[in-house]
């Protein structure tokens, strides 16, 4: 089987991935912190934000690859790739110091989970045979 679809959404997500873990690492250095965060918020805030980048990414991917792998239709799989982008784009933003309710924050999460409902509901309808 070769995946089509999925592969369009997991190429600029892993850029996002990476791009978060530059962040890290640029911080990290300036720091002088090698492991945890070493008290240093800045340094803690993207952690957190490169590590949501990892939770929600890998998960709704391999919900996404497991529906194109078995058959579902290419409009799911683009609906659930083009929430899980934009959730990926908007929650770093969002996840700000003072502020947990920050409206990007709320974006990314909320597409993400319906990224991964999205993805669920095709592998659902594909294992009732619909």
């Amino acid at each position: 089987m070769v995946f089509e679809v999925t592969p369009l959404y997991a190429l600029p997500v892993a850029a996002i991935y990476l791009a978060l873990w530059f962040r890290v690492s640029s911080v990290r250095g300036t720091a002088g912190v090698s492991f945890g965060d070493g008290g240093d918020a800045l340094l803690l805030q993207r952690i957190r934000q490169h590590g949501n980048c990892a939770e929600w990414s890998a998960f709704v991917l391999i919900l996404m690859m497991l529906a194109e792998g078995m058959g579902a239709p290419a409009l799911w799989l683009h609906v659930s790739g083009a929430l899980l982008l934009i959730g990926r784009l908007a929650h770093p933003f969002g996840l700000v110091p003072g502020n947990a309710g920050h409206p990007l924050r709320y974006l990314g999460n909320g597409t993400n989970l319906l990224a991964a409902l999205a993805a669920m509901a095709a592998i659902g309808a594909r294992v009732l045979g619909l």
